[in-house]
C-alpha cells in the first residue's frame, strides 16, 4: 500500500528552487562536519549566524570561502542547475545564551576597570546567585565587552555585507550543567564546542539587565556601521522592544498630521516666501549625516510574539525597517492559530523565512521548502510569486 505522505508529496506543485531561495537565519557551523554539504544544497544563499566565542572565526573562515563580491546574486542563486557555488552572508555577534561570558568594562574609564575574578563575575550576572563552586569553575574566563566589540567590528569591516547576530534576550534559557568527565571524553567531535550537546540544564539564568547591556552595545555598533541585525527574543518580547526603542529614541520620524499634510500639499506649488516648509512625511527628528545608534534594518528571527506587538513595530515613526522571519522548527511545527494570524498580519514586504537549523544539507533545504509552502498558503500566494517576494525581501533586508 502506498505511503499517504509520499502520495501527498508527489501531487504537490514542483518547488521553484531555480528562482532563488534565501535562508534568513541558520547555524550550520554548529555542526562542523555538515559544512561540506553546503555546495550541494538547493538553497541559493544562507545567512549564517555566529553565536559564541568558539564559532566567530569559523563563520569568518567559511564566509571567506563563499564571499559575496556584490549585490547581484542572480548568476549564483537563480540557476536551473542547483549544484553551483553558494552565497554565504555571515553574521557575527554574541547570543544571549552566552552573554554571561562577557563582563562589562565599558561603563567607566578603562583605567578604572580591572578584570573581575571569574567567581565574582558569574555570581553577579547569574540568577539565582550560584552556590555551586564546581559549576562556576567549569565556566570559561569572562571576556571584556570592549574586546568582543573590537573583534566584532573587525569581522564586520572585513565583510562589507555581514550582519550583526545572533543577538537578543532570552528569559527562559538556563545554562547547561558542567561536563561529567566521562561524557566530555566521549563528546561528538563533529560538533563545534561551546553548545549544550545534550547536557542537563542547571537552575541558573543570565540576569536580564546583563543581557540587555550586551544586546544594546551590539545594536549600537550595528548602527555605527549601518549593518542589519538578527534578533532573538524568547519570553522577552516587551523587553526586546524596549531595548530596540532605546536605540532610536530621539531619532523617530516626524509624521505630519493630516492637516499639516494638506497644508504642505497646498503650498507645494506656491512661490518661495522665506517661510520654512512643513517636514515631509517620514522626516527624521534628528537631522544628522553622521552615524546613528540604531541598526537600519532589524530581523526578529522566528518571531513568536502576538499580533499586537507586531503592529507596534510597524508604527511609521520608527526609523528602522523591521522584518519578521518564520521557521518550521519554532513557528509552524504545529501551525497554531496564533502563528497563522501573525503571518497574515505581517506586510508582504516585511516577511522572511529561515531554517534555523544547526546543520547544513538536505534537511535544511527540506525545512526551507516546508516553511515557504506554508507561508505561501497562509498568504494566498502562488509558489512562484511567494518565492520571488521572499527573495526580494531578503535582498532588501541584507543589502538595503
Amino acid at each position: 500500500m502506498a505511503d499517504p505522505e509520499s502520495k501527498q508529496h508527489s501531487t504537490q506543485e514542483p518547488f521553484p528552487w531555480q528562482l532563488g531561495v534565501f535562508d534568513a537565519h541558520c547555524h550550520p557551523t554548529d555542526t562542523f562536519a555538515s559544512l561540506d554539504h553546503i555546495h550541494r544544497m538547493k538553497a541559493g544563499a544562507l545567512t549564517i549566524m555566529a553565536s559564541r566565542g568558539q564559532d566567530q572565526d569559523l563563520v569568518r573562515q567559511f564566509a571567506g570561502k563563499y564571499r559575496i563580491e556584490d549585490e547581484n546574486l542572480d548568476p549564483l542563486c537563480k540557476q536551473e542547475d542547483v549544484n553551483v557555488p553558494k552565497c554565504i552572508v555571515p553574521s557575527f555577534g554574541r547570543h544571549p545564551w552566552f552573554s554571561h561570558q562577557i563582563f562589562d568594562d565599558t561603563s567607566s574609564l578603562a583605567s578604572d576597570i580591572r578584570k573581575p575574578d571569574a567567581m565574582q563575575h558569574y555570581m553577579s550576572v547569574l540568577t539565582p546567585t550560584p552556590d555551586d563552586h564546581d559549576f562556576i569553575s567549569s565556566l570559561p574566563e569572562p571576556q571584556p565587552l570592549s574586546e568582543l566589540l573590537a573583534h566584532l567590528q573587525e569581522n564586520l569591516e572585513e565583510f562589507p555585507y555581514a550582519l550583526v547576530g545572533e543577538i537578543g534576550i532570552d528569559r527562559s534559557f538556563r545554562l547547561p550543567m558542567h561536563w561529567a568527565y566521562d561524557k566530555q571524553a566521549n563528546r561528538d567531535a563533529s560538533l563545534t564546542p561551546g553548545g549544550r550537546e545534550g547536557r542537563q540544564l542547571s537552575t541558573y539564568r543570565v540576569q536580564v539587565g546583563h543581557q540587555r547591556k550586551i544586546l544594546q552595545t551590539q545594536l549600537n555598533l550595528a548602527g555605527k556601521l549601518k549593518r542589519p541585525v538578527s534578533v532573538h527574543g524568547v519570553a522577552a518580547h516587551g523587553i526586546v522592544q524596549e531595548t530596540l526603542e532605546e536605540t532610536w529614541k530621539g531619532y523617530e520620524r516626524r509624521i505630519p498630521s493630516k492637516r499639516q499634510s494638506r497644508q504642505s500639499s497646498n503650498a507645494a506649488g506656491a512661490p518661495e516666501n522665506g517661510m520654512a516648509s512643513q517636514p515631509d512625511n517620514g522626516e527624521l527628528k534628528h537631522q544628522t549625516t553622521g552615524t546613528k545608534p540604531y541598526p537600519p534594518r532589524i530581523c526578529l528571527h522566528s518571531y513568536s510574539g502576538p499580533v499586537d506587538t507586531l503592529k507596534r513595530y510597524l508604527v511609521p515613526s520608527i526609523p528602522a525597517t523591521i522584518y519578521f522571519s518564520f521557521s518550521c522548527l519554532v513557528n509552524l511545527s504545529n501551525r497554531t492559530d496564533k502563528a497563522v494570524a501573525v503571518i497574515k498580519a505581517v506586510p508582504d514586504d516585511r516577511i522572511l523565512v529561515e531554517s534555523d537549523l544547526h546543520s547544513a544539507g538536505d534537511k535544511m533545504d527540506q525545512l526551507l521548502e516546508e516553511v515557504i509552502r506554508s507561508v505561501c498558503k497562509i498568504k494566498g500566494w502562488t509558489l512562484t510569486a511567494g518565492v520571488n517576494q521572499l527573495a526580494a525581501n531578503w535582498k532588501r533586508f541584507v543589502f538595503g
